[in-house]
């Protein structure tokens, strides 16, 4: 698949949260636009940036070259008026998708953290790409509050290439799960949204993340459902036999069932 790149020019990198993000955070960072990954059920496909696109979601990802600047400069205004910084990366995209391998700009905006820490930074990916980063990761934590919440929607490899056929594989996303959280990093399992997994998926996530995070096609896209029904989700998971799965309550059900496997532990 053909990725339209472009580099721009943006006038801030740090964007005050609300909606969902509004639980400590104080500012998302997103250092792309757009998303090769171009998970079918993501939410940021219903949302403005994509909406008056000419080109199809997935398809194009926009490089913010002077994010790292961007970043230093409203970090030094910030804490000139004593405001916290409980950084959300990345909200609409993620910082690890392919064309990180050649831009290093997630890594350079790391590299501005340490040199002016947040107080907190919490990484949202599913890309083991974050390993190459690690280094990094244990020099910030010196000074900051980190997390790292790796995506891990399943552990069923088929499921993924339904719903992200070109997402990283589930295997090596749990690789670096394992190798974040020996390395000291906290981690967290974000299953989000909830996909079809085997019994066995609990076993999976023992003793490499500190917290599991739940999330749903319904609570997740934003709108109660709304985004999801309208990329098509309910019939998606109708056609591969999958309806039990899109339900409003299966978080419940689901921690209830994480929570049994853990508490019997």
């Amino acid at each position: 698949m053909a990725i339209e790149i472009k580099e721009i020019f943006s006038k801030k990198i740090l964007s005050e949260v609300k909606g969902y993000l509004d639980i400590g955070f104080t500012h998302s960072l997103n250092p792309y636009s757009g998303c090769a990954f171009s998970c079918s059920y993501c939410y940021v496909r219903e949302m403005p940036i994509q909406k008056f696109k000419e080109v199809a979601w997935g398809e194009w990802v926009d490089i913010k070259t002077n994010a790292a600047e961007n970043y230093r400069a409203e970090v030094i205004k910030l804490r000139s008026k004593n405001k916290p910084i409980n950084i959300f990366m990345s909200s609409a995209t993620d910082p690890y998708q392919p064309i990180e391998l050649k831009t290093d700009l997630t890594r350079g905006i790391l590299e501005a953290m340490i040199e002016k820490p947040p107080d907190l930074l919490q990484i949202q990916t599913r890309s083991p790409l974050i390993i190459r980063d690690l280094e990094l990761l244990i020099q910030l934590k010196k000074s900051c509050n980190v997390l790292v919440s790796m995506t891990v929607e399943t552990d069923r490899e088929d499921i993924k290439r339904i719903f992200a056929p070109f997402a990283p594989g589930i295997k090596l996303r749990l690789k670096a799960l394992r190798e974040l959280h020996e390395a000291g990093i906290t981690t967290q399992a974000s299953i989000s949204p909830v996909l079809p997994f085997t019994p066995d998926f609990p076993k999976l996530l023992e003793g490499i993340v500190d917290r599991i995070w739940i999330d749903t096609l319904n609570i997740g896209d934003g709108s109660m459902g709304k985004r999801s029904e309208r990329l098509g989700m309910p019939q998606l998971f109708i056609t591969h036999g999958l309806s039990e799965w899109y339900r409003r309550d299966i978080h419940v059900r689901v921690e209830k069932y994480l929570r049994r496997h853990f508490l019997v532990k």
